[in-house]
């Protein structure tokens, strides 16, 4: 099992950046992806980003892309993501996923069925 606790969450003002982390522990060895999605109130989970370990490589939502940045260390101890220029519609509760499908398998996996473990979330709020 792999156990994910978010933290870093909290009120910015428009403009302003959040730096949200996720501690990863248990069984870390089978993970090969994690990734962020958030959701708000009366709307769908929807993916933000992602990083493969194994290959360090990334993918963005539009949405967030140039003013998110997601990063991890390589012991597969924690990942986090920087959000910068936070706007009013970022607003929302974020979850922090691992994945056990690998890069080759699914180059970007923008599903939250494509994750297998998940943690409680933070809430972000954005006062304009």
């Amino acid at each position: 099992q792999v156990q994910l606790v978010e933290s870093g969450g909290g009120l910015v003002q428009a403009g302003g950046s959040l730096r949200l982390s996720c501690a990863v522990s248990g069984s870390t060895w089978i993970i090969n992806s994690m990734a962020w999605f958030r959701q708000a109130p009366g709307k769908e989970r929807e993916f933000v980003a992602e990083i493969y370990w194994s290959v360090g490589s990334t993918d963005y939502a539009d949405s967030v892309k140039g003013r998110f940045t997601i990063s991890g260390d390589n012991a597969k101890n924690s990942v986090a993501l920087q959000m910068n220029s936070l706007k009013p519609e970022d607003a929302a509760d974020y979850y922090c996923a691992a994945g056990r499908h690998t890069y080759s398998e699914t180059p970007h996996a923008r599903s939250a069925d494509a994750y297998d473990y998940w943690g409680q979330g933070t809430q972000v709020t954005v006062s304009s």
